[in-house]
């Protein structure tokens, strides 16, 4: 075949007709259906599985199937309290209709990464009309957002992408009604980065002419504007009319008297010896920009191939809408320092970088690539099958490379597995008010495996709302008093406060090996809060055990388990209060 041919036949599947957009975003569908079937099949491996987030804000959602379970539990009416209202209504109606909220969370994933992946092409093609750079935006994105869990949560964050993308889709194409729609879907389940799309909305009245910022002269941007930031309002409106049971919000002054929010404590903000991770690359201070996959790094070199025209000739297709990723970007960094300067107000600074790092490296990546590969095809006849070839072997790369870096960690695999079945079936033919006790990791499977509430849960202990974490503090203090205390009245205390009815404990939890090497534990034994209470209860705790105190729990062991789960044995809290009035 001659040069031209294979040019001829290599390009006609880049230029944007019907059939090659119908081509490239079909291609587009398959990818994300490959990548989001691989993700979720080993939820269906296992009867007791769930995706790691979804312990915490999908289990409560098993009161919609049943509302006897978890009576007024703090933790359940807590994770229930902070779920935007339309994520809940979507998962209620969902339960209504006979799919459970956990199963639903295993399936959703491919659909959202299927809406996500048909707005993020339409994205593309909007701002570059060439059906190939939204088959590769669309896989970079997708890449990114499976090498990750946002998708495969199948929580509020979850939605965030599909809505997203859908609002800038009907906002590039001047669909007024869908635009609102998804606006106001995107406050009701992702309220943060409703903030965003305002911003995307007003920074369009401001333009630069000849140098001079000037008003835009566009009625249309003033409509845009007006009304979404109207449904904006309303959306979010739930969120100022409902007066949270555990309000008020955590300070920063208060968060700096608690060793949670150290840089090695579970909720690590603050990183005060290391000012760089703070504010680059903290998971909830830093700006979190993702390079993932790698090659999107390619992304930030657009500015500077718009610029050379002569050498880039496709630029001259880019269309002026490719100003809404500088609006991007503009609005997440304000929000970003705006969050710094509200802490925790508006939730964490990282939300407002984070996903808006992975939309428009993606998205600017593509564009590169597709103006590189015009270059490429646009060469002298002879250099033209060798740059065909070259643009082949590149292409089958990115496509495969996740694959052949992470191996077995593409796509994401974050779900837990339930190790003791056993315990699960055991516990829920208790009461479905059975509360259990227990310092394990093992406890924070038992809300979604066993549908019975627990006292405390290191996966549940977020600190954001003073109501609740004071409250998740003195729980956590009593139920370590009652473990490592040499007097059992500190276990009979908590027995009858809470109405614990068992206490899950395993054989190295009296030890103080327990302590040291328990991530959750260990935050109490930082040097740099002394006069904190759970601080100052954990290191005498662990003098203590290190002394050869034997806790008198321990002493209650053999005679009070109930069931035995490998090395968890699960102790009756009926026997435990016997044992100590008969002492």
């Amino acid at each position: 075949m001659a040069a031209t041919d294979i040019y001829n036949s290599f390009t006609s599947l880049t230029k944007k007709n019907k059939s090659s957009t119908i081509f490239w975003l079909t291609l587009s569908i398959a990818v994300v259906i490959v990548y989001s079937a691989i993700a979720i099949l080993p939820a269906f491996q296992h009867q007791y599985i769930i995706q790691d987030d979804a312990r915490q804000h999908i289990f409560w959602m098993q009161r919609f199937v049943d509302h006897q379970l978890f009576p007024k539990d703090l933790i359940t009416d807590y994770f229930e309290s902070i779920s935007p209202p339309g994520y809940k209504a979507f998962y209620q109606i969902l339960a209504i209709i006979g799919i459970n909220p956990i199963l639903a969370s295993k399936i959703l994933p491919v659909l959202l990464g299927i809406m996500t992946t048909v707005y993020c092409f339409g994205i593309c093609v909007e701002i570059l009309p060439i059906p190939l750079t939204g088959f590769i935006g669309t896989l970079l994105l997708n890449q990114g957002l499976w090498l990750g869990d946002d998708l495969l949560s199948a929580t509020s964050r979850a939605f965030l992408y599909p809505f997203f993308f859908a609002f800038t889709y009907y906002l590039l194409k001047r669909a007024l009604f869908p635009c609102l729609i998804f606006l106001a879907l995107l406050g009701l389940f992702y309220p943060g980065f409703v903030l965003i799309s305002v911003g995307i909305l007003i920074l369009p009245i401001f333009k630069f002419h000849n140098g001079l910022l000037r008003l835009s002269r566009e009625r249309s941007d003033y409509l845009f504007c007006g009304l979404g930031i109207l449904v904006a309002f309303g959306s979010l409106l739930p969120y100022f009319l409902d007066a949270s049971q555990f309000s008020p919000l955590m300070t920063v002054k208060e968060a700096r008297t608690l060793p949670e929010f150290l840089s090695s404590g579970r909720m690590s903000f603050f990183h005060d010896e290391n000012p760089w991770r703070f504010w680059f690359s903290a998971s909830r201070a830093g700006l979190r920009i993702s390079f993932n996959p790698p090659i999107v790094f390619l992304g930030l070199f657009l500015p500077l191939l718009l610029q050379l025209k002569a050498r880039f000739p496709l630029v001259q297709q880019v269309r002026e809408n490719i100003s809404t990723l500088t609006h991007l970007i503009i609005t997440s960094l304000f929000l970003f320092f705006a969050a710094h300067i509200l802490l925790f107000k508006l939730y964490l600074p990282s939300r407002f970088t984070v996903h808006s790092s992975k939309i428009i490296l993606a998205l600017a990546t593509a564009i590169a690539l597709t103006l590189i590969l015009d270059a490429i095809l646009n060469t002298s006849r002879k250099r033209r099958i060798l740059g065909i070839f070259t643009t082949v072997i590149v292409g089958t790369f990115i496509v495969f490379y996740p694959n052949i870096i992470w191996k077995n960690n593409f796509p994401s695999n974050s779900y837990v597995v339930g190790q003791t079945t056993g315990l699960y079936q055991f516990l829920q033919k208790y009461p479905k008010d059975t509360l259990i006790a227990s310092l394990l990791g093992e406890a924070n499977n038992i809300p979604s495996f066993a549908q019975r509430p627990i006292l405390v849960g290191s996966e549940y202990a977020i600190a954001y709302h003073i109501g609740y974490y004071r409250q998740l503090r003195q729980r956590l203090a009593d139920l370590i008093r009652a473990h490592y205390s040499p007097d059992l009245a500190d276990t009979q205390n908590l027995i009858q406060k809470y109405g614990v009815d068992f206490l899950l404990v395993e054989k190295g939890v009296f030890t103080p090996e327990y302590i040291t090497k328990n991530k959750w534990l260990r935050q109490y034994l930082s040097p740099k809060l002394p006069d904190d209470m759970l601080a100052k209860l954990m290191r005498e705790t662990l003098e203590s055990l290190q002394k050869g105190t034997l806790p008198a729990l321990s002493k209650l062991v053999q005679e009070c388990t109930t069931f035995n789960a490998g090395e968890s044995m699960l102790l009756d809290a009926k026997c435990i209060v016997k044992k100590i009035n008969l002492n």
